[in-house]
């Protein structure tokens, strides 16, 4: 097979690159894959302009980067393709099609599980504008960093903690203040979906170094911290993890395929857009299978992009 030409073309902001010359609807090379994975470790949000996707290509397309998450709450799926996840406002006879992601909390998608997310890889049919410009963008802040600008006297006293997230917490949250029209979880998606921690500061697999990993989505608390002294610690994190020099923001356009690395990043898609202006974006969620078991010990890492 013949190599594509392949061209990284950064943002110049904290995250975000374009990577050009790729055709996802077609079997990619190992070396390619690996360059992705690589890139995605540097720039963290990685976008692949002008694609053109079956759901079962984009199923095929983020296959490559490990196991895919079926979602708990089982609804609004592609039919017969249960790992691609339909995100609209869009309805149709009576019935949404797809469940909405806007007005969100920042978070890090599948902390909340024992094997954590990877990567999201969101494919962008239909994008809403007004006057000339893209609605719906998604938002995102740079975990590599805000480790990094945490005072050195934190950084030694909080390290080796763990925090403890709950797929709950968001899903409420999204029910209770955003209003959302999803159900509540029965007994048995919670029970499917139980808390579980996590290191509050995560060697990232790619890049080697230690990231902020907890979010104000589905973290509830650092576990060895008395609850008032965690609450206190977590509300300046997250506050922390939010300022400018880590933000960066994504604005869609159609045929966008948008991967990002849900280890060192936290993300948060933007409300701005009405019910009368259509979005469909697919997804699917790469959990970190490429990079550890099920004990969540690491596998093997990969080099940076050069």
């Amino acid at each position: 097979m013949e190599e594509a030409i392949v061209q990284i073309i950064p943002s110049g902001k904290t995250l975000g690159a374009t990577i050009e010359g790729l055709d996802l609807s077609q079997p990619l090379s190992e070396s390619d894959v690996d360059q992705v994975v690589a890139t995605l470790g540097r720039y963290g949000v990685v976008r692949f302009p002008k694609q053109t996707l079956t759901a079962a290509q984009q199923r095929a397309f983020s296959a490559r980067f490990g196991e895919l998450e079926i979602n708990v709450a089982g609804s609004f799926q592609e039919p017969g393709l249960p790992e691609v996840m339909i995100l609209s406002n869009i309805v149709e006879n009576g019935k949404p099609i797809g469940i909405g992601d806007a007005g969100q909390d920042w978070h890090t998608d599948m902390s909340y599980n024992r094997m954590i997310a990877f990567s999201n890889v969101l494919y962008g049919i239909r994008i809403p504008h007004r006057d000339g410009k893209p609605l719906g963008a998604t938002t995102f802040c740079n975990m590599h960093a805000a480790y990094e600008a945490l005072p050195e006297d934190m950084k030694q006293r909080l390290d080796g903690m763990t925090v403890l997230h709950d797929f709950d917490k968001f899903w409420e949250m999204m029910r209770r203040e955003r209003g959302s029209t999803r159900p509540p979880l029965t007994p048995a998606q919670r029970a499917a979906r139980p808390p579980v921690s996590h290191p509050l500061f995560l060697e990232h697999p790619i890049t080697g170094r230690k990231v902020l990993y907890a979010n104000p989505g589905y973290s509830m608390r650092i576990n060895e911290l008395p609850q008032e002294e965690s609450d206190q610690v977590l509300d300046f994190l997250f506050k922390h993890q939010l300022q400018e020099r880590f933000f960066y923001k994504f604005e869609w356009q159609e045929g966008d395929v948008l991967m990002w690395d849900n280890m060192g990043t936290i993300h948060k898609a933007v409300d701005d857009y009405r019910a009368d202006e259509p979005r469909l974006i697919k997804r699917c969620q790469v959990m970190a299978t490429r990079f550890f078991d099920d004990g969540g010990q690491p596998r093997r890492r990969h080099a940076m992009a050069a």
